[in-house]
């Protein structure tokens, strides 16, 4: 296991503090909502010391981990998107037809994955609001200057939830106090102005220290991340652009000289990762004490167990459509650190158990070894269940790409390459295949739309409208790729509501915002559907 230090990554890890606390603290393969919420915390078991006010704040914190668990998160933004599909196996992954709702964009009010992060989140968000009620009416004995930083650091964590929110579901409630009941509605504009006044306004209560004391922890340069991501994505959320906003959010990271590109790709992905100088944000796992990373489980073959001598058999659903693994260019290093391809190799023996190709007939039906595999966050020989890699919910070449962004879609095209190429240098040993230019990237994309035949050729290509900045997409797939974000992304190109890919063909703009679940709907009498369900 990693070095123990107190953060919310040892809360996390040492479980028996925040359950003294009354805390819940999730255990266990899958991130269960029946589970009973412990949540009496009193005086008489409480003394205000660093190490209990960071436990008093796990409750908000821990269910970030459901991002990688069973149907979390990384399926929401990444199944109905061009970079992985889960098809049918030859031991099932039908699963009730979830995926391929998913990949064909025909959810509906019953669907389990977009309902899973509704349900996770405001969980993480009734934690949050609980805890500042019991600030509130003082029946936690934390002075006035710990009151100011507790609900300051508290606030962000719950923007953050309502950042995840804002993006899957839009049309939401907003719920600030513990016993609001029957919350109100609000307008996708109306939550992204809420998380933006919250985070502005918190700002100078978060610490701006990155220490060991801070990690895993909602600090100054978190907020700003965050909130470059709202302003990014803001002509989506609220329809009007916010590039400038962005930027200088983007350049208060920049300027703090807290954070730097790591020389390897692959490190802010390794097992231990936690002193990456490349990581902002990290959510902390361990395979024992902070369980629910799974994802592996399901990307792996049942065979990769002898591959990395694993005490778990892996399920052998994921894989990576062909047509995004077919646009990367062959001399860029961050395909083999994202996936698994070819032969495969029993670790003690040395002999070729798998091969996997390039190939996925259909989604109604592939062979285990048909479709690569995700390798990028580091499975360690010995592998569990469970994963101990922390997760870089935000990484520093975020910022710098989105910096990128900004300067291309605001004339500065030239300025913009620059930064994408220091982003690449890495990735090439050819300092001339790293260089990108400003024309490039306003570009048409490179991966080849259209749904497949069985062969994996074009058997219908649909909308071939050049995708400006398309090029520039890919750089963010390239860099970004399994990393839970490419819904988002492509939303913001346009690409994800009009192109095909794989088996799948756009079903039209509704689409960008899931549907509220039914359950939401029949128990909050002021919910209304998202447009387009019925």
């Amino acid at each position: 296991m990693k070095k123990k230090y107190i953060t919310i990554k040892s809360v996390i890890k040492s479980g028996v503090a925040a359950l003294s606390l009354g805390m819940l603290l999730i255990s266990g393969g899958c991130f269960n909502l029946e589970e009973k919420v412990y949540n009496e915390v009193t005086e008489a078991t409480f003394s205000a010391t660093e190490d209990d006010i960071v436990a008093l704040m796990a409750s908000g914190y821990t269910p970030l981990r459901y991002i990688m668990g069973w149907q979390g998160l990384f399926d929401v933004q990444e199944e109905p998107g061009d970079i992985i599909v889960t098809p049918t196996r030859p031991n099932g992954w039908d699963d009730g037809g979830t995926y391929k709702q998913m990949h064909f964009h025909t959810w509906n009010s019953l669907s389990w994955q977009p309902q899973n992060t509704w349900l996770t989140s405001y969980e993480a968000i009734n934690n949050i609001n609980r805890v500042m009620k019991q600030i509130d009416e003082g029946s936690l004995p934390v002075t006035e200057q710990q009151t100011v930083a507790i609900k300051g650091e508290l606030r962000a964590l719950r923007a953050l939830w309502y950042s995840i929110l804002c993006d899957t579901h839009g049309n939401i409630p907003l719920v600030v106090k513990y016993d609001d009941e029957v919350p109100v509605q609000k307008t996708r504009s109306e939550v992204y102005n809420f998380i933006v006044s919250e985070l502005t306004e918190v700002l100078p209560a978060l610490p701006s220290t990155v220490s060991k004391s801070t990690y895993g922890r909602m600090t100054q340069w978190a907020a700003y991340q965050l909130l470059a991501r709202m302003y990014l994505n803001a002509e989506v959320y609220k329809g009007s652009a916010e590039w400038a906003k962005c930027n200088e959010a983007c350049d208060k990271i920049i300027a703090s000289g807290n954070f730097v590109l790591e020389s390897d790709y692959r490190n802010p992905f390794k097992v231990n990762n936690e002193n990456s100088k490349e990581i902002v944000f990290a959510v902390p796992y361990d395979n024992i004490y902070g369980t629910g990373w799974n994802a592996h489980m399901k990307q792996l073959l049942p065979i990769h167990r002898y591959v990395f001598n694993m005490t778990s058999q892996p399920w052998g659903g994921s894989s990576a459509n062909p047509q995004f693994i077919n646009s990367y260019d062959s001399a860029d290093k961050r395909f083999d650190a994202t996936w698994l391809h070819g032969p495969q190799k029993n670790a003690s023996t040395g002999a070729v158990v798998a091969t996997l190709v390039n190939k996925m007939p259909s989604i109604y039906y592939c062979e285990f070894e048909e479709g690569y595999r995700v390798c990028k966050y580091e499975i360690a020989l010995g592998c569990k269940g469970n994963m101990s890699n922390d997760l870089p919910y935000f990484r520093y070449t975020d910022v710098l790409m989105m910096k990128a962004e900004c300067l291309l879609r605001t004339g500065k095209k030239d300025e913009a390459a620059t930064l994408v190429s220091q982003v690449r240098a890495r990735a090439f040993d050819d300092p001339n295949k790293a260089k990108v230019t400003g024309a490039e990237l306003e570009g048409n994309t490179t991966i080849k739309y259209g749904t497949l035949d069985e062969n994996g050729n074009i058997d219908n290509p649909g909308d071939q409208t050049p995708v400006k900045y398309g090029r520039f997409l890919d750089e963010l797939g390239w860099e970004f790729a399994a990393e839970y974000r490419r819904r988002t992304d492509m939303i913001r190109f346009g690409v994800y509501q009009k192109k095909s890919w794989y088996n799948h063909t756009p079903k039209g703009d509704y689409t960008i915002l899931f549907p509220i679940g039914e359950d939401q709907l029949n128990t909050n009498p002021n919910l209304k559907q998202n447009p387009g369900y019925n």
